[in-house]
């Protein structure tokens, strides 16, 4: 895994244009790869590539990059890996090729002059962003992974089209003026990340996952918007796709059977993503999916398999005796960092500079320091994520599955239920039912939020406004304006489960889960690898039946039976916990005078995106203890401090007045 950047002079600006600026914008990616650097000039052209070496696979000069095809016509810069690699290699060898080194790159360049550069997408499984250059054709491809694990930022200005693997980097190109796109940040503000169809500067986009976009200096000659290279893109994969052709071809078969198959499918992506020329470990919390991961490793080394897990010793958040327990099971090189709270919140400052769009998903802090951890021993670690986005794991997924009926209840029944459920909120909001003799387990699936969000969902009047209740958010009222939606190009499921599925895949899962892992590894310059993304996985998942997701109230039934043929029950029946820290009760306490400082910058600018009087509502609600509003204000919060970066970054690099005019 690598920092990749570009430049892309328009013809009017070849011989004016600077493309020394290829190193100031690669050497703002050096935390993506600090075993090296590389750049590939091409003046007559226009043309400039930068690239920042985390060596893997190869650590070899014959590794290195910029990398030219054996026959010159082609030149790359790519971040990430190929994880059939090998099997592509075996493929291209046995038709005459031959090979320098040993690493997945050489072999990329080689299948993309075979076999062409859609035809070779399309056997490669893994994940990557990369530029490629060809010297015949003059055209520059820009292509992205199926999934969108790597991240792939492009922008034009008058004289040039850029692209990054970080906006970061893109601050180094001479021009780049970015300002504030109210958009992406009232969505921001809603979910507490941006959307991979927004960016938070205007003129900015995101490559989509499983595209190429094919340019050649003169498609962006004159233009300021990336809006006008859209309709260059093409789509090499398209997960709709995908979703609805297996929806129309389920999978029919025993429950064993189909175990079976997820175990054949899931262990071949893991055993691909074991092969490194570096020390590998796995991250593991003990939950399912990464406890699978971990099973399946184990299962395939000769070794015990190095693990590492975050403890923090609070209450109601600490996983590391789970974590503990499975990795005694299983018999692995188990690594536990007892974090004390202070330490975990000494990180906070560093946030806004490591995620360079603003995010507020907490679990950002324990997956930083994990990866901090992680990176002492290791250089490749293997993770979890996606098992809730395949096989259904979130509350929404079961909630999905139990209301699915309810709109079959006449109205006036659900309008009872509804005011039934909220008058509890309310009583549990005051305290009522924490002072009843009642079980914890009560108590927690009595507690006030919990009862609003259902009688929010009880309320709804057709399916597509229960879709819209089950992935909203809380913090739509904080804004001035509300954000745009997404998934326009959504298939027509004939079934709610489907719908939030495909919507946490194309939203939350780039949006949120991708860009998290991305941003937390690579600052602590380590590589993170996720098996249960492998498309052949994905794809599988979309043709299980509902019941091998959501059986009996619970989700990720399969895998659950999966870990069962690795793991004693005892280890994975217990509640979803999630990845999180308390921020609720630290902005109470600890944080308190730090999220009082960022408020009162809100306030003093007159901010014309949040709405001060319900932000302050919120704050005093949450702090007097009338109810938990800890995401909605994190997010706020996360904004302004990444706002209040932004400011100073640009104050520090002298940028003209205007151009960072929205930033309060």
């Amino acid at each position: 895994m690598c920092g990749i950047a570009g430049i892309l002079l328009a013809p009017h600006a070849v011989h004016t244009g600077s493309l020394r600026a290829i190193a100031q914008m690669t050497s703002a990616l050096h935390h993506r790869g600090p075993d090296g650097e590389g750049f590939w000039v091409n003046r007559e052209a226009g043309l400039a590539l930068g690239h920042r070496r985390l060596a893997i696979i190869d650590l070899s000069e014959a590794g290195r990059q910029p990398m030219c095809s054996a026959s010159g016509r082609h030149v790359i810069t790519f971040n990430g890996e190929i994880y059939n690699f090998r099997d592509l290699r075996r493929d291209l060898e046995s038709t005459g090729h031959s090979f320098r080194g040993t690493s997945d790159t050489e072999v990329m360049l080689c299948a993309i002059e075979t076999w062409g550069l859609d035809a070779a997408l399309k056997r490669f499984a893994g994940m990557f962003a990369f530029g490629l250059w060809d010297l015949k054709t003059r055209v520059l491809h820009l292509a992205r992974d199926r999934m969108g694990k790597k991240p792939l930022y492009i922008a034009s200005t008058r004289e040039a089209l850029i692209f990054a693997s970080e906006l970061k980097a893109m601050n180094g190109f001479p021009g780049f003026s970015p300002e504030l796109d109210l958009d992406a940040a009232a969505t921001m503000l809603s979910k507490g990340w941006v959307p991979d169809d927004k960016c938070i500067w205007q003129g900015v986009f995101k490559l989509p996952p499983g595209s190429v976009l094919s340019v050649t200096a003169a498609d962006f000659a004159d233009a300021r918007a990336s809006g006008s290279l859209a309709h260059r893109i093409r789509h090499w994969w398209s997960l709709a796709e995908v979703a609805a052709k297996a929806r129309r071809e389920q999978i029919v078969c025993g429950d064993e059977e189909l175990t079976t198959q997820l175990e054949n499918l899931l262990g071949l992506a893991v055993r691909e993503r074991m092969v490194a020329d570096v020390p590998l470990g796995a991250f593991l919390s003990g939950g399912i999916d990464s406890s699978t991961v971990v099973a399946l490793m184990q299962a395939q080394s000769d070794r015990p398999v190095r693990t590492f897990t975050i403890a923090f010793g609070e209450p109601g958040f600490d996983e590391a005796p789970h974590a503990a327990a499975v990795a005694r099971h299983l018999g692995t090189d188990h690594t536990e960092l007892h974090l004390s709270p202070t330490a975990a919140r000494d990180v906070i400052p560093e946030l806004p500079r490591i995620w360079d769009e603003p995010f507020a998903d907490e679990s950002q802090i324990p997956t930083l320091l994990v990866s901090r951890l992680a990176r002492e021993h290791v250089t490749v670690a293997l993770s979890g994520d996606g098992g809730d986005e395949c096989f259904a794991g979130y509350s929404r997924h079961f909630l999905a599955n139990r209301l699915r009926n309810l709109h079959e209840f006449p109205p006036g029944l659900r309008w009872i239920l509804a005011a039934g459920a909220g008058g509890l909120a309310r009583c549990s909001r005051h305290d009522v039912i924490g002072r009843l003799p009642i079980s914890p387990s009560l108590r927690h699936a009595l507690r006030s939020d919990r009862l609003s969000r259902l009688a929010s969902l009880l309320a709804a009047a057709d399916e597509d406004e229960l879709l819209q209740r089950l992935t909203g958010s809380p913090s739509d009222n904080l804004v001035h304006c509300g954000p745009s939606t997404h998934n326009a190009g959504a298939p027509q499921f004939d079934d709610l489960l489907s719908r939030l599925l495909f919507d946490d895949m194309t939203g939350y899962l780039p949006g949120d889960i991708l860009v998290k892992l991305d941003r937390a590894s690579m600052a602590n310059s380590l590589e993170g690898r996720c098996p249960i993304l492998d498309h052949r996985v994905v794809e599988f998942s979309w043709r299980l039946p509902a019941a091998a997701k959501v059986r009996n109230g619970r989700g990720k039934w399969i895998l659950r039976q999966l870990l069962r043929r690795y793991l004693p029950q005892r280890l994975i029946d217990r509640p979803k916990q999630g990845f999180d820290v308390p921020v609720g009760a630290w902005l109470k306490e600890p944080l308190r005078a730090w999220a009082s400082d960022i408020l009162s910058d809100i306030r003093l600018s007159r901010d014309e995106l949040l709405d001060f009087a319900k932000v302050d509502a919120c704050w005093r609600d949450h702090i007097d203890g009338r109810q938990d509003h800890a995401r909605e204000l994190w997010s706020v919060l996360m904004f302004q401090t990444w706002r209040n970066e932004a400011r100073r970054s640009a104050a520090s690099e002298e940028t003209l007045p205007g151009e960072y005019a929205l930033l309060g």
